[in-house]
């Protein structure tokens, strides 16, 4: 049993550092012709800028080199696993020439991208170059070991002394021997470093184009813009619930003040038209109250707050024409703030099903894994749905994104439709 996993394990690792040496030739390949033309036209371009010309070629070349930088940020993580981040400015909207060229030449990212290029067709090519040469370099010490080394030292060859291989002078069957025995080690040493070589050329390539504080940066961006979201979204709220108050409970509470007013005057004169009078207030009474609980709903549901987000999408699955099943695995409750979002982003969704999507039924499942509160929201109906601009989903996804949480829509044509939400959280 032991033996079989070895052999395993050996194959495993015979594969990744043949596939490494494959790898980097072919990087090896591509390194030098493209560092060598970006770096010339480049320079050239930039040379000729104050003639005009290199206004209209430089941004193109720039654009090219972040290409270039872009495929190789892709190949460290797909063939090492290697993250290179990058940080580049924006340009500007339709900006002229010389603002384009301006605004490229300015941004570090792309400075780092130009000052990579000759690094990159030199160090580059060589650390890209060594994990080929160790793997297929040992099998010239064996055809030598095998009697290659003949035809190496004779004939022609034959005048120029041995023939070198590494460090061993071959000249005869014994140095053949020993060049054989050199490629041996180097074949071990390439099986055992290989991958590891490989990796050595996209963290020297992360060093010189990766944006040291990227992570940063694009952290200071989701918030500025989740900042921006949520005070856009609590001013649309306050809006929703002042006009709410002036259309409805407040214009009802006024009428019933006016008409009790009137009943003041009429009890004596009038008490059948006092009675009728009384029985409309209390109607305006009732309905007042009844539309200032929902609008109490409508900012913070009491169920939500009494028993926690599972029960109120129950209740919500509930209210809803189309049968809805509910399955709730929470072990705990999360931050009042967090379980609101959450509730409003479902009542959105099942808002969504109901009104567009066509279904017969709907499903919702709420639960909370590896520090995330997942909610998924399924319906069978015609598909179609998009979280793009100007729908109700980007609102939610909005929503959603000032907890740091996402938004996934799964929506083929024909359907089913499947809305994921995820809020990052901590359960009490």
């Amino acid at each position: 049993m032991n033996t079989d996993k070895d052999t395993g394990a050996f194959r495993t690792r015979a594969r990744e550092a043949l596939l490494a040496a494959v790898q980097g030739l072919v990087l090896a390949v591509v390194v030098l012709p493209c560092g060598v033309a970006f770096l010339v036209l480049t320079l050239v371009s930039v040379a000729l800028i104050p003639l005009g010309v290199g206004l209209v070629t430089t941004p193109a070349i720039l654009t090219g080199v972040r290409a270039l930088a872009d495929a190789r940020r892709r190949l460290a993580a797909q063939w090492c696993g290697i993250r290179i981040p990058a940080a580049y400015r924006p340009l500007p909207e339709s900006a002229n020439p010389w603002t384009r060229t301006v605004a490229l030449l300015r941004d570090p990212q792309v400075r780092r991208d130009v000052l990579w290029l000759p690094v990159d067709m030199t160090a580059g090519f060589v650390t890209a170059l060594v994990p080929a040469v160790m793997v297929f370099y040992p099998f010239e010490g064996f055809a030598l070991a095998a009697g290659l080394w003949r035809t190496m030292t004779g004939g022609p060859y034959g005048k120029y002394g041995p023939y070198w291989y590494g460090f061993v002078p071959v000249s005869g069957q014994p140095t053949a021997l020993a060049a054989g025995a050199l490629a041996a080690v180097l074949l071990v040493v390439a099986y055992r470093f290989t991958p590891r070589m490989l990796t050595a050329h996209f963290q020297l390539t992360r060093a010189m184009i990766g944006a040291p504080h990227a992570a940063l940066a694009e952290r200071v961006r989701v918030l500025t813009e989740t900042r921006r979201d949520a005070v856009d979204t609590s001013a649309a709220e306050l809006r929703r619930i002042e006009r709410d108050l002036h259309d409805g409970a407040q214009a009802r509470l006024v009428a019933m003040g006016m008409d009790l007013g009137t009943i003041e005057m009429l009890v004596e004169r009038d008490p059948a038209q006092a009675k009728r009078l009384l029985a409309q207030a209390r109607r305006n009474s009732a309905e007042a109250l009844a539309e200032l609980r929902d609008l109490v709903r409508g900012i913070h549901p009491p169920v939500l707050a009494e028993r926690g987000l599972g029960d109120a999408v129950r209740a919500l699955a509930l209210r809803l024409p189309l049968p809805t099943e509910v399955t709730v695995e929470l072990p705990g409750r999360a931050d009042a703030p967090v379980e609101s979002a959450a509730y409003f982003a479902v009542s959105e969704v099942l808002t969504n099903a109901v009104k567009h999507s066509g279904a017969d039924r709907v499903r919702v499942d709420v639960h909370h894994t590896d520090g995330r509160l997942r909610i998924i929201v399924t319906d069978d109906g015609r598909g179609g749905a998009a979280a793009g601009t100007g729908s109700g989903l980007a609102g939610i996804e909005r929503r959603l994104g000032t907890f740091d949480g996402v938004l996934a829509v799964s929506s083929p044509a024909g359907g089913p439709t499947m809305v994921t939400l995820e809020i990052p959280c901590v359960l009490s």
